[in-house]
């Protein structure tokens, strides 16, 4: 599973259901991680991400179903404007620890 460190800001804003998107930058290294991650048999598919607050075993966590595109975010969530970004979509908040 996909885990992907986030600033607490974002984190609980992610956790109380009222940021729907998270953003990451369109380079080599992110399209590593999420070609192996979103793509079966060439199909972009809907999966699980874990978002943590911290780089700590024992750090705050998120499990959320997420999809996978790429365009402009919104700059209240974070996004730079006229910044592509690949955009997380979280579909479901489905575990907190």
């Amino acid at each position: 599973m996909l885990i992907l460190t986030i600033k607490k800001k974002w984190f609980d804003m992610i956790k109380s259901g009222e940021k729907k998107e998270e953003y990451r930058k369109i380079n080599r290294y992110y399209d590593s991680r999420f070609d192996k991650h979103f793509y079966v048999d060439r199909l972009l598919k809907p999966n699980y991400i874990i978002f943590r607050n911290g780089y700590r075993k024992d750090s705050p966590k998120i499990k959320c179903l997420c999809d996978l595109s790429q365009g402009f975010g919104k700059e209240k969530w974070g996004a730079e404007p006229g910044k592509s970004y690949y955009i997380i979509e979280i579909l479901n908040v489905e575990e907190v620890k």
